[in-house]
């Protein structure tokens, strides 16, 4: 059985990295937000809604899980998606995987593909985001705000803003509408992603 709880057992065995485990967490919280969007628009509920949901968690909490050991193009997702294959983890969670990497050649062809690569570089924004405020807190962010970062190149140099901008048109929705969805649900469970900031005090 593949569970949200197997994945992260997985995940911490092979990162060490802080910033890294908490990156899984924050990818993980906007793509699930998706997954829910995308099991109500199906119709699914009960069982069939949560195993559909874990999906989205899972193949997010894994996106980068041998990045800390393999970070080379050669290496990152390869030699992760291979072990995943070894253990009989589930083809559209690997698949999500190696989507999300535009290098390896996957094509994006389900939701999951789609969402996973929506939300890999925006949480990473939404994150630098939340750590220049004062607060340091996620909830002081705001849509506005992100958007004028995303124009500012000397920002969080690292994150790829053509990915989010590519990730928001692959699932059909506005730019300013993938960034409130991604923001609500940070916000939601800032406590876990460490982002409650000055906040969590007052």
């Amino acid at each position: 059985m593949y569970t949200r709880e197997r994945a992260w057992e997985l995940l911490n065995e092979w990162t060490t990295s802080p910033s890294l485990i908490k990156h899984a967490l924050a990818v993980e919280t906007c793509t699930r937000s998706y997954g829910e969007r995308e099991a109500e628009r199906l119709g699914l509920n009960g069982e069939a809604a949560a195993e559909f949901i874990a999906k989205y968690s899972m193949a997010a909490l894994l996106h980068d899980f041998d990045y800390d050991r393999h970070p080379s193009l050669e290496e990152h997702p390869f030699v992760g998606n291979r072990l995943l294959t070894e253990q009989g983890w589930p083809e559209e969670i690997r698949h999500a995987i190696l989507a999300h990497a535009s290098y390896t050649g996957a094509a994006r062809e389900s939701h999951l593909d789609r969402a996973l690569f929506a939300c890999d570089e925006l949480a990473g924004f939404l994150t630098a985001c939340a750590l220049v405020k004062p607060t340091k807190s996620i909830h002081d962010v705001e849509v506005a705000g992100v958007k004028k970062k995303m124009k500012d190149k000397a920002f969080a140099r690292g994150v790829n803003r053509e990915d989010i901008v590519e990730g928001a048109a692959l699932l059909g929705i506005p730019m300013e509408e993938h960034i409130e969805n991604c923001l609500r649900a940070m916000q939601a469970n800032a406590a876990e992603l460490a982002l409650e900031g000055a906040t969590a005090s007052n």
